[in-house]
């Protein structure tokens, strides 16, 4: 009795040892990678302070003369110039010439100047998201191991894709406003160029793990290669196909946003320019628009997806 309570004893020591000695590495791991970043960080701070024209440390303590001039003296006149409304504070200046953006549709009725480029921004993220699922589909099929037997072609269609997602859509928008000038032309290229790199990659992992059975059924009546794409994987994967390309909307919003900035067209070139030239009001003014639109077109998206996909899902998500 006492030599198996002995062995019980040494057994649970053993353990609590083990036990302590992992806990120790754990910790001992934990605290080298954090103080490992912490070490990069400072060095990539420091780096980019030199490289910084000027001198990022030396300037920080004026972070909040930006918002100085951010706010404004009258918040009406952010209403005023997002509904491109006669400020009382005109003197002729640019910084409040709000009704000359107007774009007159009929008579006296006018779509306001930031609506319009809103609506720029929307469409250059709807028609490359377009673009982009028309492709992605074809595409993640042959890319799946499952669906195409060729290795060869497999591996041409997804290095194609690699490639088409490799470059950050600002540099591929940068080259082909060098070849079409700048707008919105080029920037739809671009997104929509990313796109099919983005989403064909989700598509084919979701052509992946679909259930064969139809498949095989398909296949031992006779059926080619296209009709077994059309009536077994298609109809089992169209939902995820739509959820994914409706979270892609989402990001091309942004992303057209920010190639605007840079000659795409839209808001996003309005946003550079009132930055740059110091108008407060009217920066303020399109971010609220950006950041209603973005809010409302995630809201719309996010309730579409669930209707696709089955609340179920993203129950299982979270």
């Amino acid at each position: 009795m006492t030599f198996a309570a002995t062995i019980r004893s040494d057994a649970v020591r053993q353990a609590a040892d083990a036990w302590r000695r992992q806990t120790f590495l754990r910790r001992f791991y934990t605290a080298l990678g954090i103080g490992s970043l912490l070490v990069a960080m400072c060095t990539a701070m420091w780096f980019a302070d030199e490289a910084n024209a000027g001198h990022f440390f030396d300037r920080l303590p004026h972070i909040l003369d930006f918002l100085s001039w951010l706010v404004p003296k009258d918040w009406n006149d952010v209403w005023r110039a997002l509904f491109d409304i006669t400020s009382p504070h005109d003197k002729g200046s640019q910084e409040f010439n709000f009704p000359l953006g107007r774009v007159y549709l009929w008579g006296g009725f006018y779509l306001p100047e930031y609506f319009e480029l809103m609506l720029t921004t929307l469409n250059v993220a709807l028609v490359s998201t377009f673009i982009g699922f028309v492709f992605a589909v074809p595409f993640s099929f042959i890319a799946a191991r499952n669906l195409t037997p060729s290795p060869v072609l497999r591996l041409v269609v997804k290095r194609f894709m690699e490639l088409l997602r490799a470059f950050p859509e600002i540099v591929i928008a940068g080259l082909f406003a060098a070849i079409l000038s700048t707008g919105p032309v080029a920037a739809i290229i671009a997104i929509g160029l990313h796109s099919i790199g983005a989403l064909g990659k989700l598509f084919y992992e979701i052509n992946e793990n679909i259930d064969m059975r139809a498949e095989e059924g398909l296949r031992a009546v006779g059926a080619n290669w296209f009709e077994r794409v059309r009536f077994a994987g298609l109809p089992q994967v169209l939902p995820n196909f739509m959820s994914y390309t409706l979270l892609r909307i989402e990001i091309n919003v942004r992303i057209s946003t920010i190639i605007g900035a840079v000659g795409g067209g839209g808001i996003g070139e309005e946003l550079k320019l009132s930055i740059s030239r110091g108008f407060g009001t009217k920066t303020l003014a399109l971010v609220l628009l950006l950041f209603t639109t973005i809010f409302l077109v995630d809201q719309f998206s996010a309730w579409l997806r669930r209707k696709l996909v089955g609340e179920q899902a993203f129950m299982m998500g979270a």
